[in-house]
């Protein structure tokens, strides 16, 4: 094995670098001559606008200039372009009412943007915004995502009818509703995913830099990725070549899906710069985290399963209702449609499916992608369905799970939704984490808890994921002076330990030292295309690109090598551990960092090898990876308060092949946790005029260390996968799809015998004491 090559806990690079403070965010960048911006977002939830009076603000001290959105419309760049087509069953386009850059006659949301001050100082520009004066004329609100579409509601765009922005169906409903009048047993459910903020630890912030010398735009930003963004400004915003646009994103402190999309204040401040000839500035704070930020979840779904006699199931029917917030978001109808349906039937043999997805409009913060990005949704229909499925028919929920599970013989399978899955073992990963949560003994510790006056409960979620999303990446292999080797890459890190992980894929197929190699991220200038990170694509990716251009440096390289030992190519071997090529059968050997080295000081090379020993790949996988895990969770309820503890959580997953289990560990863990936020404290809570109430730390209750148990167990079982050739299948957002139907299904069993058959997220101490006081 490579010191430091795959399968091993190899220590983060980036954290000495991260932790010392040496990090660089994007508001620690400054450029000489930079001016600060402030963005007025609107105080109503849906108002026209009579009149914008900026006189006074405009002649506050300090203020440079103050952007209203018609000024942008004059130059056609008043627009954030929603990049996903949508079909509606009828076969007709989703609505397109558009999304304003800033607004001008009216406003749809708490948060929605108005106008852009640009002063000397960031707080001459606060100070000017408090001058800007604006005459509302109030309008009718809507925010519930039930009853957003029912006739006689406000309408958030008066073009679109019943605020419905799309009416999108996967499946044969006539199969289904067959499946459904002819079965032995229904089981059916209403649910709520509950709406969450996102509240990444590193708050959005832009600089744009125009240089009019060579009519070229930079943007600094914490992003996912700068290549949309790079092709959005450039399109949507300046009208001038993609080559003239270029983004930088520095470090980035946290992202969750939230950093992908364009956004205000990022399209403004770029307009600005070229108009103002200076750098501008703009950086977020928590409020504007709360306002601005694209939120996650947000659907009401009502839901059905069919069963035979035997308990095996027949169909599945699903109607959802999504909120989308006020406007459409640069990928928003593709979460709850085509990234939910992919996994909705879970690992289970489900002959006849239909899912209808009703996109609704509502006067709140729009929503995108968050973490894990419509599989969470899909995993917890499917998940609650089972649980309460068994409840109805008298079978424990692990027996009923184990009847209807794909069996490992029959993969690969295709569900279905057309999702094909190629390797996995349900069964035998459910055993172990049966075996690992002491599941026969809960009994047991059910008496312990009762004993202080407590109700325990267990649950279990078996998730599935489709992970990969864009299917091509590249790679650019770059030997250096000084025996560095930099890998360029078109993902970006957030926090994930990407340069770890890149550079032990590097390590272990060129044998080169782990120090010596560099990872080159998150600049458009530097890396010609990038997908991006987002859907756990990262390794599942841009890990199989880095394997095929460390292939074409080997190539290169025994070429390269024959020369210098003056031996034909095809005798030439390469050792990944010994780091060297050497001539088959005898002793001598060059190493490939002193290759890479003479190559460098040749005058003359064949055309092929003309750079060396550098080299670059592109790979475009053909299907999505399917990890897949069963996680068992035990709490502890206080019925005189309602209080729930998670106090046992055991994990049990298949991520294919691990390339630092370390790494994959804090992962889960951390989507973990953030999986209970969102089944037991964060509450995203609008009133009836659409003022956000859960707009600060103060009233939106994030998860913190405590409500992580103790006792938690951590197994992974390697099954690869078969469609990239690293057998890796992506584990970014595991824990966060299968934490909360775990626990609101373990909560369900600790309340059973209360009476207490159902509880929507988040489950607060509130919801589950009325809950208990209901089923008295």
């Amino acid at each position: 094995m490579v010191k430091f090559g795959v399968n091993q806990s190899v220590a983060r690079v980036e954290d000495i670098r991260l932790v010392t403070g040496a990090g660089e965010y994007t508001d620690d960048i400054n450029i000489d001559g930079q001016l600060h911006s402030f963005m007025l977002r609107s105080p109503v939830a849906h108002a026209n606008i009579k009149s914008i009076d900026i006189t006074d603000a405009k002649a506050s001290p300090g203020v440079v200039d103050i952007i209203l959105g018609a000024e942008l419309a004059a130059d056609n760049a008043n627009e954030l372009p929603c990049m996903i087509p949508l079909k509606n069953q009828d076969g007709s386009d989703r609505a397109d009412p558009g999304h304003p850059t800033l607004a001008i006659d009216r406003v749809r949301y708490v948060g929605d943007n108005i106008a852009f001050v640009i002063a000397t100082t960031l707080d001459q520009a606060k100070d000017a915004a408090e001058l800007i004066v604006i005459d509302f004329e109030e309008l009718g609100v809507v925010i519930d995502t039930k009853t957003a579409n029912q006739n006689g509601n406000p309408l958030v765009h008066d073009k679109v009818e019943n605020n419905v922005a799309f009416d999108w169906a996967q499946g044969e409903e006539g199969n289904t509703d067959n499946a459904l009048n002819t079965a032995a047993h229904v089981c059916s459910l209403e649910l709520i995913n509950s709406r969450v903020v996102v509240n990444s630890m590193e708050p959005r912030g832009v600089i744009a830099d125009w240089d009019a010398a060579t009519e070229r735009m930079t943007l600094y930003s914490g992003t996912q990725g700068g290549w949309v963004l790079k092709s959005l400004l450039a399109n949507a915003v300046l009208h001038i070549p993609e080559e003239q646009m270029r983004v930088v994103t520095p470090d980035v402190g946290g992202a969750f899906g939230m950093k992908l999309f364009f956004y205000s204040e990022c399209a403004t401040a770029v307009w600005a710069s070229r108009k103002l000839g200076k750098p501008i500035k703009w950086t977020g704070e928590r409020s504007d985290a709360f306002l601005s930020d694209t939120q996650g979840r947000d659907h009401y779904t009502y839901a059905k399963l069919a069963f035979d006699e035997n308990f095996k199931i027949t169909g599945m029917k699903v109607t959802s209702n999504a909120n989308l917030g006020a406007y459409l978001s640069t990928f928003g109808p593709l979460i709850p449609t085509v990234a939910t349906v992919k996994v909705m039937p879970g690992v289970y043999d489900i002959p006849n499916f239909f899912y209808r997805c009703i996109g609704v409009f509502t006067n709140t913060v729009p929503v995108d992608a968050y973490r894990g990005a419509g599989r969470p949704e899909a995993i917890y229909i499917i998940e609650r369905l089972m649980d309460a499925a068994a409840k109805d028919l008298g079978v424990p929920p692990e027996e009923l799970r184990r009847k209807n599970f794909i069996p490992a013989a029959a993969i690969p399978f295709t569900t279905s939704t057309g999702c094909v899955y190629d390797s996995g073992d349900f069964e035998r990963i459910m055993n172990r984490a049966l075996e690992k949560a002491d599941w026969n003994g809960f009994d047991s510790r059910k008496s312990q808890s009762a004993a202080k006056g407590l109700r325990r409960g267990i649950g279990m979620c078996f998730y599935v994921e489709a992970t990969a999303g864009n299917p091509t990446e590249s790679a650019f292999i770059r030997f250096e002076e000084n025996d560095i080797v930099s890998v360029s890459v078109g993902t970006q890190s957030s926090g994930q330990g990407h340069s770890t992980a890149y550079s032990q894929i590097v390590a272990e197929r060129l044998g080169v030292p782990f120090e010596n190699i560099r990872i080159v991220q998150g600049d458009t200038d530097k890396i010609k295309t990038g997908g991006g990170t987002g859907g756990s694509r990262s390794l599942t990716v841009q890990g199989p690109a880095i394997h095929k251009a460390s292939d074409e440096v080997i190539e290169k390289g025994k070429e390269l090598a024959g020369h210098f030992l003056e031996a034909a190519t095809v005798d030439i071997e390469f050792s990944a551990e010994e780091g060297d090529f050497s001539i088959a059968g005898t002793d001598r050997k060059i190493s490939i960092l002193e290759v890479a080295a003479r190559a460098r000081g040749l005058g003359q090379l064949p055309e092929n090898l003309a750079e060396g020993l550098d080299s670059e790949a592109s790979i475009t996988l053909e299907a999505f990876t399917y990890p897949n895990g069963c996680h068992i969770a035990e709490v502890e309820i206080d019925e005189h308060t309602g209080t729930t503890d998670v106090v046992r959580y055991v994990i049990v997953d298949d991520f294919g092949t691990i390339v630092n289990p370390a790494l994959v560990r804090h992962q889960v863990i951390g989507g973990v946790g953030q999986g209970i936020g969102q089944a037991l404290t964060e509450n995203t809570v609008y009133s009836e005029d659409g003022q956000l109430l859960t707009g600060s730390y103060m009233d939106y209750g994030m998860p913190r260390a405590d409500n992580i148990p103790l006792d938690l167990t951590y197994e992974t079982i390697e099954i690869p996968c078969t469609m990239n050739p690293m057998g890796v299948k992506g584990c970014g957002e595991a824990g966060c799809i299968a934490a909360p139907p775990a626990i609101i299904n373990a909560a369900l069993n600790g309340l059973e015998e209360l009476g207490v058959d159902h509880l929507d997220m988040p489950a607060t101490p509130q919801k589950v004491w009325d809950a208990i006081q209901q089923a008295r």
